[in-house]
């Protein structure tokens, strides 16, 4: 249990680390990346782009593995439907990250930096997060793959 804790705890370090290098947590820059018609910023489709590699490494290697190594089974979803929620909880992400260039990762990563935007943001999608699941759940349970009502 301690072993998965400070894996998580290790990865979560590794990928704020690399989204702050790479300043990913600097909603401008994101915004300039959504800009093509203006002072595009194609910083984040380089990031995006040498994310790729290691994926496909880890995705290959973990299909070769009966287990993985610090915990006792694979957790993928089993539920590949494109339904509404799906699709409507995508658009509306998207708006957001469009509008002012954050996204959950690189928002938990930025409280670090302390700017009150972030500490905003971060604080409304908690709120948001909790909304939906006092108001969602019983639709989670039943569609997700992941949870078993």
């Amino acid at each position: 249990m301690m072993r998965n804790v400070l894996a998580a705890l290790l990865t979560g370090v590794i990928f704020g680390a690399g989204l702050t290098l790479s300043d990913m947590t600097n909603p401008a820059r994101v915004i300039a990346f959504l800009d093509l018609f203006g002072a595009w910023d194609p910083t984040l489709a380089f990031v995006m782009g040498g994310a790729l590699v290691p994926s496909a490494l880890a995705y290959v290697v973990t299909r070769r593995m009966r287990r993985p190594l610090l915990h006792t089974a694979f957790h993928i979803p089993e539920n590949r439907t494109l339904d509404r929620q799906l699709l409507i909880g995508g658009a509306i992400f998207g708006l957001g990250w469009g509008l002012v260039g954050y996204c959950p990762g690189p928002a938990l990563a930025g409280l670090a930096l302390g700017a009150w935007q972030t500490w905003l943001f971060a604080g409304a999608m908690l709120a948001g997060m909790w909304l939906h699941s006092v108001t969602d759940l019983p639709i989670l349970r039943s569609r997700s793959g992941l949870v078993r009502s």
